[in-house]
C-alpha cells in the first residue's frame, strides 16, 4: 500500500439536507453529517471526531440515534444499493455494528427511520413508488414486518415509535397520518383519517397515544388515539413595519405535558415541491420538538415558537417567540434571516435548544434566556460559526499565516484559521464567486466574480476592495509563488498582472477552450495552464511564448499541477487517468480505475500526490507513482471534490467540494509521523488597519476617555453631595431614635406597674374559680349516682326480655333449619348430579385445549428449530462457499503469479529469437552485398572503403568504451578510497577507547600488585607473630622449669616431662600441617569448579583457624574488600558507559555509511546513464557523418584523404595493443588494491565490538574480474 497517510482534522460544513440531521450524544456533544461523515463536536472544548460512511457510498440520507443513546443509524446508497448501518457510539473509535443491504423486496432508497424505545427494532420508510414500512430486529437483521404505506406515490416525511410501546408506530405524510400496531407478525392500521387530507410535515409523540402534529398550512393538530383532540393555526401577519406578529387563531381542548423527544427532518425539497400550492402568508411547520413544558416547532422562515401547557386550563398557549438573527455582513440584511428552519433538538437537561437551518447553518439558544426575554423574541446564536450553504469554488491558502481562503456559489468569502479551527472574516456581495487566491504574505486577495476581478485587502475586521479589473466570470485565479504577479483567466486567454503598479504585462493566447487550471512552478518563471480543448500549455512569461505543449482532444483537463523540480507536468481529466508530462510528451498514463479524477496536487518536498474525484474520495500516492492500484483511498465529502491544497510545510491537506464543506486533513507518513519541513520564521501575527479607521479609533477614544474623566468629575460631585446628604439626615435620625427611645423607656415602665395590677387581679380570680368548680363537681356527683342506679334496673329488665326473645327464636330456628335442611338436601342431590355432568364435559374439553395447545407447541418447536437449523445449514453452507471463493482466489492468484512469470520469460525468449532473425537477417544482407560486389567492382571498392571506415570508427568506439571503464574504475577506487577513509575514521575511536581501556587495565594490575604486595606483608607479619608466640612459650616453659630445679629430686622428673611435652607439641604441630596440606591438595582438584572451591575453603578456615585470631584478621580484610568492591563497582560502570557509547556510536557510522553508499550509488546511476545518452548521441552523430560521406561527390581532395587513413590503419594496431596492455595493467593494480581494502576489512571486522554494516555489501571480486575481463576483449 502507499506510504501516505491522511487523517481527517477538522471540518467546516453540515449538510441540512439529510433526515434528523442533528441531536445530542451527551450534554456537552452533538452529532451532525458533514461531507461523508458523522460529526461527533463537543460544543465545550471545540473538539471533532468522525464517523465515517461506507465506502463508495454516495451520500447519507436519514439519521437516527436509540433512546439510550447507544446506537447510530445511518441510511446510505452504497454502490447504488441501498444500505442501513448501525454504529456502537459508545466504543471509542465508533464501530459498526450491524449492516442491512441484502433486502427481500423492493427498494430505492431509505428516506426516515426511527430506534424502538428498548433499541431492539429499527422502523424504516422507504421512498416512492415502493412507499413500504419495514419492521427490523435489527441485530438479527430479521424482518418482522413490512407494510405498504402509500399507494399513490405521495411522499412519506417522518416514521417513529410510541416512547412507551414497541408496538405502536405513527407515519406521516403529504395527505396521510397513520397509526400502526404491530400484532401477530403484521402492522395493522388502528385510525381513521377524518376530514380533508392535510399535508403533515413532522410529528411528535406527546404520550403513549396522544401526538403532536404539524402542516405546510402553519396548523398544528393534537391527536388522541388517532382522534382530533385540539387544533391551533399559526398565521403570520404583515404590518406596515418590518416586523410580523404571530396570532394564534383557534385554541381547544389541550392535553398533557410533552416528552422531550427530537423530531426527525423530512426531505426539504419534497416539502417545497409539495407545499408550493400553498399560501404564501401561511408558515411552513417543518419541526417539531417536545420538552417538559410544552413543544417547540418552526414557525415560517427564521423564526420558532414555544408553547407551554397551561396550569389552572387544559390547553396550550405560545408562551415566547425565538427568531435567528439578522447578520450585518450579508449582501441583504432583511433577507438574511429568511430561512427555513427543518430541525430541533434540545438536550438531554433541556437547557439548551438546537437548530439546524435550510442554508446549513446550526443555531443554539439557552433556554433560560427566553426566560428573560418576555415580551420580546429571543435570537438564537451560531453554534460554530458561519458556514457556506452552497458548493465551494475556490480555495487558497498562504505561506505567513495558518490561513484558508474560500469563495462560493453562495456569494460569500470566508477566511479560516486551520490551526484554531475558527472563521477568521467573512462577507457576503451581490455577485457569485468562482474563484480565489490567497497572497503569500496573507494580507491581500484576489476574487473572480461574475461581473468583475477584485483585489481586496484584509483587514482586521473587513474585507475591502481596492483594484478591480472588467474581466467577467473568471474561473481560474492564482498569486504567484513570491507574490510579485497574479494570473487570471478570461475564457481562454491567461492575464498576468504585477502587483506593484497593477498593471497587465502579458497576455498569454494559445487555447481553443476555457482554461480549467492554471499553476506557477517554484521560481515564477513559468506558469502551466491545461483546459477543455485537451491541451497542457507551458508558458514562458518573460517572453510569453509557450514552451512546451502536448495537446489531446479527446480529453477535456480539470486540473494540472507540476513537480516541484518543474520538470514533469501531471494532468487530469475526462479520461479517467492522470498523465505524466514531460517535453511536450506523455511519459505514462495511470488508470484512475473507472473514476473521474477532478483535483491534483503535489507537495512541496516532491515525495507525496493526492488527487480527488468525483465521487468525492481522497486517494493518497507516494511519487515517483506505482503502476499497480497503490494508494491510500480516503471517503471525504459527498459531492465531487471541486479544490484541494497543501499547506506551505506539507503538514495539512485542504479540500473542498460540491457539498459545501470544507476539510482539513493532517497527513502522516507510513510510519505515523508527520511529514515534517522546518519552519524559519514563525507565523505572522500582524494585520492590515486602514489609517481612517485607526484615526476614527483614535478620535472615539480620545472622546471615550473626556467622558470618562467628566462623568469621573460628576460622580465625585455626586458623591459628595450624597454625603452631605447622608451625614445630615444620620444626624435626624440619631436625634429621633434618641427620643423614640426616651418615650419608649417611659412606656415601658408604666407598663410593668399596669402588669403588676393585674397579676394580683388574676391571682385572685383563679382563687375564686377553683373554688367554685370544686362545688360544682360534689353537685355533679351526686346527681351521676341517682342516674346510674335507675340504669341499672332498667337494664335488668331489658335483660330478661332479651333472654326470653332468644327462646323463642331458637325454636323458630331450630324448624327451619329441619325444613332447609331438606329442601337442601334435595337441591345438593339435584345440583350435584348436574355439577358431574358438566365437569365430565369441561375436563373433555380441557383436554382438548391441552392436547391442541401441546399441539401448536410441539409444532412451533420444531418450526423454530427448523428455521435455527435452516439458517444455520444456510450461513454454514456460504461461510464455506465464501472459503471456498476465497482459497479459489488465492489460488487463481498464485496461478497468475505463475502465468505473468511464464508469460514473461515467453517475451524475452521471443526477443530473443526476433533478434537472432534480425542477426540473420543482418548476415543475408551482407553476403548479398558481398554478390553485388563481385558483380560491380566499381560499387564494392566503395563497400570496402566504407567497411573499412567503419571498422576504424568500430575500433574507436571501443578504445572510447576502454576509457570509459578506465574513468569508472577510477570513480570505483575513488570510491573505496572513501571507504577506506571512514572505516579508518570509524578505527580511530575505536583505537582510541581500547588505549583508555588498556590503561584503565594496567591501572588494575598495578593496583592488583599492591595488593599482592599487602597480602605478602601481612604474611609477614603473622610469621613475626607467631615467632613471638613460640618465644613467649618457651620463656613460660623456662619459668615453670625454675621451681622445679629448686626442689631437688623433683627436677629431674619436671625436666623429663617439659621435654616430652615439647616433643608431643611439635608431633602435634607437624601433624596438624600435614592434614592442612592433605585438605589445601583436596582444595585444588576444585580450582575449575568456583562454588565448591569457595564451600571447602570455607571449610578449612572453619576448621583450622581459632576465634581468637579471626577477630584479629577481620579488622584488616574489612577495609580490604570495601575498597575492592568500591574498585570494582567504579570499574564496572566505566565499561557500561563505553559499551554503550561504543554501540551508539557504530549505529550512527552504521547509517552514515549506509547513506553514503545509497548516495555514491545514485550518482553511479546517474552517470552511467549519461554515459549512455553520450554514446548512443555520438553513435548517431558516426552514422550521421558515414551516411553524409556516401552521398557526397568523389573529388580529388578524397583520393589523398584515403592514403592517410591507410597509415592511420597501420598505426591504430600498435596504439590499441599499448592501450590494451595499460587497461590490462590498470585492471591488475585495482584488482590488488581491492583485495588488499578487503583483507583489511576482515581484519576490522575481527576486532571486538566492531560490525559490519547490515546490507551493505560490497561487489563480488570475482563477478567484476570477469566483467572486466569481457570488456576487455
Amino acid at each position: 500500500m502507499s506510504a501516505v497517510v491522511a487523517q481527517t482534522l477538522h471540518v467546516f460544513g453540515l449538510r441540512s439536507h439529510v433526515a434528523n440531521n442533528i441531536f445530542y450524544f451527551d450534554e456537552q456533544i452533538i452529532i451532525f453529517p458533514s461531507g461523508n461523515h458523522c460529526v461527533k463536536y463537543n460544543v465545550d472544548q471545540k473538539w471533532q471526531k468522525f464517523i465515517p460512511g461506507s465506502d463508495k457510498s454516495q451520500g447519507m440520507l436519514a439519521l437516527s440515534i436509540s433512546p439510550n443513546r447507544r446506537y447510530l443509524a445511518i441510511s446510505e446508497t452504497v454502490q447504488e444499493k441501498p444500505a442501513i448501518t448501525i454504529y456502537e457510539l459508545s466504543s471509542i473509535p465508533c464501530r459498526k455494528r450491524k449492516v442491512l443491504n441484502n433486502f427481500d423486496f423492493q427498494v430505492q432508497k431509505f428516506i426516515s427511520m426511527a430506534f424502538s424505545p428498548d433499541s431492539k427494532y429499527l422502523l424504516a420508510q422507504t421512498s416512492p413508488p415502493e412507499s413500504n414500512l419495514v419492521y427490523w430486529l435489527w441485530e438479527k437483521q430479521k424482518v418482522m414486518a413490512i407494510v405498504r404505506i402509500d399507494t399513490q406515490n405521495n411522499p412519506v416525511y417522518q416514521v417513529s415509535f410510541s416512547p412507551q410501546d414497541n408496538t405502536q408506530v405513527c407515519v406521516t405524510g403529504n395527505g396521510m397520518f397513520k397509526l400502526l400496531r404491530f400484532t401477530e407478525g403484521t402492522l395493522k392500521q388502528t385510525n381513521f383519517q377524518r376530514g380533508e387530507p392535510q399535508n403533515y410535515l413532522a410529528h411528535t409523540w406527546v404520550a403513549d397515544d396522544k401526538i403532536v402534529v404539524g402542516t405546510d398550512t402553519g396548523k398544528l393538530f393534537l391527536f388522541e388515539s388517532g382522534d382530533q383532540r385540539w387544533e391551533t393555526s399559526i398565521m403570520v401577519k404583515e404590518p406596515t413595519h418590518d416586523s410580523k406578529s404571530l396570532d394564534v387563531i383557534q385554541e381547544s381542548e389541550s392535553l398533557i405535558e410533552f416528552p422531550p423527544v427530537s423530531s426527525p427532518l423530512p426531505s426539504y425539497e419534497q416539502m417545497v415541491a409539495t407545499s408550493s400550492h400553498s399560501q404564501l402568508s401561511m408558515p411552513q411547520v417543518f419541526a417539531i420538538a417536545a420538552y417538559s413544558k410544552g413543544f417547540a416547532c418552526s414557525a415560517g422562515p427564521g423564526r420558532v415558537l414555544l408553547f407551554e401547557k397551561m396550569e389552572e386550563k387544559d390547553f396550550y398557549r405560545e408562551s415566547r417567540e425565538i427568531r435567528i438573527p439578522v447578520d450585518p455582513q450579508s449582501n441583504d440584511p432583511s433577507q438574511s434571516d429568511k430561512q427555513d428552519v427543518l430541525c430541533l433538538c434540545f438536550s438531554p437537561s433541556e437547557e439548551t435548544l438546537v437548530a439546524s437551518t435550510s442554508k446549513n447553518q446550526l443555531y443554539s439558544i439557552t433556554m433560560s434566556l427566553t426566560e428573560i426575554s418576555k415580551g420580546e423574541p429571543a435570537h438564537f446564536e451560531y453554534l460554530m460559526y458561519p458556514l457556506h450553504s452552497a458548493p465551494i469554488t475556490g480555495l487558497a491558502t498562504c505561506i505567513r499565516k495558518p490561513l484558508i481562503a474560500t469563495c462560493s456559489l453562495d456569494r460569500s468569502i470566508r477566511i479560516w484559521n486551520y490551526e484554531t479551527n475558527t472563521l477568521e472574516l467573512f462577507k457576503e456581495y451581490q455577485e457569485e464567486a468562482y474563484s480565489i487566491s490567497l497572497h503569500p504574505s496573507g494580507h491581500f486577495i484576489v476574487v473572480g466574480f461574475a461581473d468583475k476581478l477584485r483585489l481586496m485587502n484584509l483587514l482586521i475586521d473587513d474585507i475591502r476592495s481596492f483594484k478591480e479589473y472588467s474581466i467577467r466570470g473568471c474561473r481560474e485565479c492564482s498569486f504567484s509563488n513570491g507574490g510579485h504577479l497574479f494570473a487570471a483567466v478570461n475564457g481562454n486567454v491567461i492575464h498576468v498582472y504585477t502587483t506593484t503598479n497593477l498593471e497587465n504585462i502579458s497576455s498569454l493566447k494559445g487555447h481553443t477552450g476555457k482554461i480549467r487550471s492554471i499553476v506557477w512552478n517554484a521560481d515564477d518563471s513559468k506558469l502551466i495552464s491545461g483546459g477543455t480543448d485537451g491541451a497542457v500549455y507551458e508558458w514562458n512569461l518573460s517572453t510569453g511564448k509557450r514552451e512546451t505543449e502536448c495537446v489531446l482532444k479527446s480529453c477535456s483537463y480539470n486540473c494540472v499541477t507540476v513537480s516541484p523540480d518543474a520538470k514533469i507536468i501531471f494532468a487530469v481529466g475526462s479520461d479517467h487517468t492522470l498523465k505524466e508530462i514531460a517535453d511536450s510528451s506523455i511519459l505514462r498514463e495511470i488508470s484512475a480505475f473507472d473514476v473521474t479524477y477532478t483535483t491534483i496536487v503535489i507537495s512541496h518536498s516532491g515525495r507525496m500526490m493526492f488527487v480527488g474525484t468525483s465521487v468525492g474520495t481522497i486517494r493518497a500516492m507516494k511519487y515517483p507513482l506505482p503502476l499497480q492500484k497503490e494508494f491510500n483511498e480516503y471517503q471525504a465529502h459527498a459531492g465531487p471534490i471541486t479544490k484541494m491544497l497543501l499547506t506551505f510545510d506539507d503538514q495539512f491537506l485542504l479540500t473542498a467540494a460540491e457539498d459545501g464543506c470544507l476539510f482539513t486533513w493532517k497527513v502522516f507518513d507510513k510510519d505515523g509521523r508527520g511529514i515534517k519541513r522546518e519552519r524559519e520564521v514563525g507565523f505572522a501575527e500582524e494585520v492590515l488597519v486602514t489609517k481612517t479607521d485607526m484615526e476614527e479609533k483614535a478620535q472615539v477614544m480620545l472622546e471615550l476617555k473626556t467622558r470618562v474623566e467628566e462623568l469621573k468629575m460628576e460622580n465625585e460631585y455626586q458623591l459628595r453631595l450624597k454625603d452631605m446628604n447622608y451625614s445630615e439626615k444620620i444626624k435626624e435620625l440619631t436625634d429621633k431614635f434618641i427620643q423614640e427611645m426616651e418615650s419608649l423607656k417611659t412606656k415601658n415602665q408604666v407598663l410593668r406597674t399596669e402588669k403588676e395590677k393585674q397579676d394580683v387581679y388574676h391571682r385572685e380570680h383563679i382563687e375564686d374559680l377553683l373554688d367554685k368548680q370544686s362545688r360544682e363537681l360534689q353537685d355533679l356527683e351526686c346527681c351521676n349516682n341517682q342516674k346510674l342506679l335507675l340504669e341499672y334496673e332498667k337494664y335488668q329488665e331489658l335483660q330478661l326480655k332479651s333472654q326470653r326473645m332468644q327462646e323463642e327464636y331458637e325454636k323458630q330456628l331450630r324448624d327451619n333449619d329441619e325444613t332447609k335442611s331438606q329442601a337442601l338436601e334435595e337441591l345438593t342431590e339435584f345440583y350435584e348430579a348436574k355439577l358431574q355432568e358438566k365437569t365430565t364435559l369441561l375436563e373433555e374439553a380441557q383436554e382438548d385445549v391441552r392436547q391442541q395447545l401441546r399441539e401448536f407447541e410441539e409444532t412451533k418447536k420444531q418450526i423454530e428449530e427448523d428455521e435455527d437449523r435452516e439458517i444455520q445449514d444456510i450461513k454454514t453452507k456460504y461461510e464455506k462457499k465464501l472459503r471456498d471463493e476465497k482459497e479459489s482466489n488465492l489460488r487463481l492468484k498464485g496461478e497468475t503469479g505463475i502465468m505473468r512469470k511464464k508469460f514473461s520469460s515467453l517475451q524475452k525468449e521471443i526477443e530473443e529469437r526476433t533478434n537472432d532473425i534480425e542477426t540473420l537477417k543482418g548476415e543475408q544482407v551482407k553476403l548479398q552485398g558481398v554478390i553485388k560486389s563481385l558483380e560491380k567492382d566499381i560499387q564494392g571498392l566503395k563497400r570496402e572503403i566504407q567497411e573499412r571506415d567503419e571498422t576504424i570508427q568500430d575500433k574507436e568506439k571501443r578504445i572510447y568504451d576502454l576509457k570509459k571503464k578506465n574513468q569508472e574504475l577510477g570513480k570505483f577506487k575513488f570510491v573505496l578510497d572513501y571507504k577506506i577513509k571512514e572505516l579508518k575514521k570509524q578505527i580511530e575511536p575505536r583505537e582510541n577507547e581500547i588505549r583508555v581501556m588498556k590503561e584503565q587495565i594496567q591501572e588494575m594490575e598495578a593496583e592488583l600488585e599492591n595488593f599482592h604486595k599487602q597480602n605478602t606483608q601481612l604474611e609477614l607479619n603473622i610469621t613475626e607473630l607467631w615467632q613471638k608466640l613460640r618465644a613467649t612459650d618457651q620463656e613460660m616453659r623456662r619459668e615453670r622449669q625454675k621451681p622445679c630445679l629448686l626442689s631437688g629430686p623433683c627436677r629431674f622428673t619436671s625436666l623429663n616431662s617439659s621435654e616430652t611435652i615439647k616433643s608431643l607439641w611439635e608431633r602435634d604441630l607437624e601433624a596438624l600441617v600435614k592434614r592442612f596440606k592433605t585438605d589445601l591438595h583436596n582444595c585444588v582438584a576444585y580450582i575449575q569448579e568456583p562454588r565448591l572451591l569457595k564451600e571447602k575453603i570455607r571449610g578449612l578456615f572453619e576448621k583450622y583457624v581459632q576465634r581468637a585470631d579471626m577477630v584479629e584478621i577481620a579488622g584488616l580484610n574489612t577495609d580490604l574488600q570495601q575498597e575492592y568492591a568500591r574498585q570494582r563497582e567504579h570499574l564496572e560502570r566505566n565499561l557500561a558507559t563505553l559499551k554503550k557509547k561504543v554501540v551508539k556510536e557504530g549505529e550512527l557510522h552504521r547509517t552514515d555509511y549506509v547513506r553514503i553508499m545509497q548516495e555514491n550509488v545514485s550518482l553511479l546511476k546517474e552517470m552511467n546513464e549519461l554515459r549512455r545518452e553520450l554514446k548512443f548521441t555520438r553513435s548517431q552523430v558516426y552514422d550521421l557523418e558515414a551516411a553524409l560521406k556516401l552521398t557526397k561527390k568523389v573529388r580529388p581532395q578524397e583520393v589523398s584523404e584515403t592514403e592517410p587513413s591507410r597509415d592511420m590503419l597501420s598505426t591504430a594496431p600498435t596504439a590499441r595493443l599499448n592501450q590494451q596492455e595499460e587497461t590490462g595493467r590498470i585492471i591488475e593494480m585495482q584488482r590488488l588494491e581491492i583485495q588488499r581494502l578487503r583483507d583489511q576489512i576482515q581484519e576490522q571486522e575481527q576486532i571486538t565490538g566492531f560490525h559490519t554494516l547490515a546490507g551493505v555489501r560490497l561487489p563480488s571480486l570475482s563477478n567484476s574480474e570477469v566483467d572486466l575481463e569481457v570488456k576487455t576483449n
